[in-house]
């Protein structure tokens, strides 16, 4: 007997025992479709996460001031890597700094010449405060920033319309200000907005800025929900780092990104500098020291923890397919025992021992092939849905695909065998005299 003809004997099979074949799948649906479902949420997560780490600039490493006595506690932690990046700015300002502990723009310019090589752009940004700017009934919620030039390139900010501020505008002390398509909506309609004076009003400053550029608002990737309506959102507003300086009284920052340049190793380049730092400017302060973290190296930290726990978890869930493959081999033994006299009458026809075990084998293959397919369906259709609920593209997993393709295969025989051999060695009398 063929290949075709087994595998038409195989379906004949499954579909006059219709629910025996379901209920025997069922154990290989819910595996394969856990874990195809789980790798599926897994890629687009990761994929969501890479392509904003992306705009945020692999190449940024960040550097701020840190107190000394906590560095060993952070040290190789990825989770307060992430906290610290997050909130370096936050946690640096609760503590009590004095000016000659803050990174200073001569430092700096040490800095760029020493790493000339590398450094591409320097941001220094400088906090203001919160607030809005409002005219009659209109408003827009705003942080104010003193920034300067190089911000734009090292947030990867993109422009509406106008111009991002220049070096020109910090030495002037001009009172310009970039907004974003958000406020200029909000506050001026479809009318051009450049050119055009806001009165921004915050905790700390008041003021009126005239409106240079426009940029295209982007959420924040580390505070994706945290704004409660499109009325009430919270947007940047970029004024000239000098500005900023004199309103705050600041002298220095506390943290500012380096931009590396293209084909630079700004893993290597963020320990390089950090020592830099310490060495060179902080090795008589007793109070703060620099740490600096690259955006690369933080990605690929994330992309290997989420890895980790998607092996972990599709492994967990794979256990099921064990518990289906034993559901195959109890339900062929089933149905060897209940076609004895079948064996029995094709070995008196002249089948061989392999022929009636590749009859078999070739059964409980089908039985975990559909299953599989059964398994990837229900898995791509729940991966879809919960990147859809968590609000992230689905990007199915084509190597999960194919392995829980080949992995039923496994299944069917590995477990078909014990059953195969079984019926292949059975004694065609004894079959045929079989009740």
């Amino acid at each position: 007997m063929n290949i075709v003809e087994n595998i038409r004997l195989a379906f004949s099979s499954l579909f006059a025992n219709k629910m025996r074949a379901i209920l025997t799948m069922l154990g290989i649906i819910i595996g394969i479709g856990s874990v195809i479902g789980i790798m599926t949420m897994g890629n687009s997560l990761s994929g969501y996460m890479s392509s904003s780490m992306q705009d945020l600039g692999t190449n940024n490493v960040t550097v701020y001031l840190q107190e000394k006595s906590e560095e060993e506690e952070r040290a190789g932690d990825a989770y307060d890597q992430m906290r610290s990046f997050e909130s370096a700015e936050a946690e640096v300002a609760q503590t009590d700094i004095s000016e000659k502990d803050l990174i200073s723009d001569e430092m700096l310019d040490i800095v760029r010449s020493e790493f000339k090589d590398i450094v591409e752009y320097i941001s220094v940004t400088d906090t203001v405060g919160s607030g809005s700017v409002s005219d009659g009934d209109k408003y827009a919620n705003l942080s104010l920033l003193g920034v300067s030039a190089d911000y734009a390139k090292a947030s990867s900010l993109e422009m509406k319309s106008g111009r991002f501020l220049s070096e020109k505008d910090a030495s002037g002390n001009k009172k310009v200000a970039v907004v974003s398509e958000k406020l200029t909506e909000k506050m001026f309609g479809s009318d051009d907005p450049l050119g055009k004076q806001i009165f921004i009003d915050t905790d700390v400053h008041s003021g009126v800025y005239t409106i240079v550029g426009v940029y295209w608002y982007k959420e924040d990737m580390m505070n994706v929900g945290a704004q409660s309506s499109e009325k009430n959102l919270s947007t940047n507003v970029f004024i000239p780092l000098s500005i900023a300086n004199m309103i705050t009284g600041n002298s220095g920052s506390q943290s500012v990104t380096i931009v590396t340049k293209a084909g630079s190793d700004s893993i290597a380049f963020a320990s390089d500098v950090k020592n830099y730092f310490n060495e060179v400017f902080y090795s008589k302060n007793q109070d703060y020291q620099i740490t600096a973290l690259s955006m690369e190296d933080m990605m690929q930290t994330m992309m290997d923890m989420m890895a980790t726990m998607e092996i972990a978890i599709a492994a967990i869930a794979a256990i099921s397919l064990l518990v289906g493959g034993i559901g195959v081999m109890n339900i062929m033994l089933v149905s060897i025992t209940e076609r004895t006299r079948e064996i029995g009458t094709r070995k008196a026809l002249g089948a061989t021992n392999g022929e009636i075990r590749v009859q078999f084998i070739i059964e409980a293959v089908i039985i975990c092939l559909v299953g599989g397919l059964i398994g990837i369906g229900v898995g791509v259709l729940i991966g879809a849905v919960g990147a859809s609920l968590l609000n992230f593209p689905a990007v199915p997993s084509l190597f999960a695909i194919l392995l829980a393709t080949g992995f039923s295969t496994f299944i069917g025989l590995f477990f078909g065998y014990y059953p195969a051999n079984k019926a292949a060695k059975m004694d065609p009398i004894d079959a045929l005299r079989y009740e």
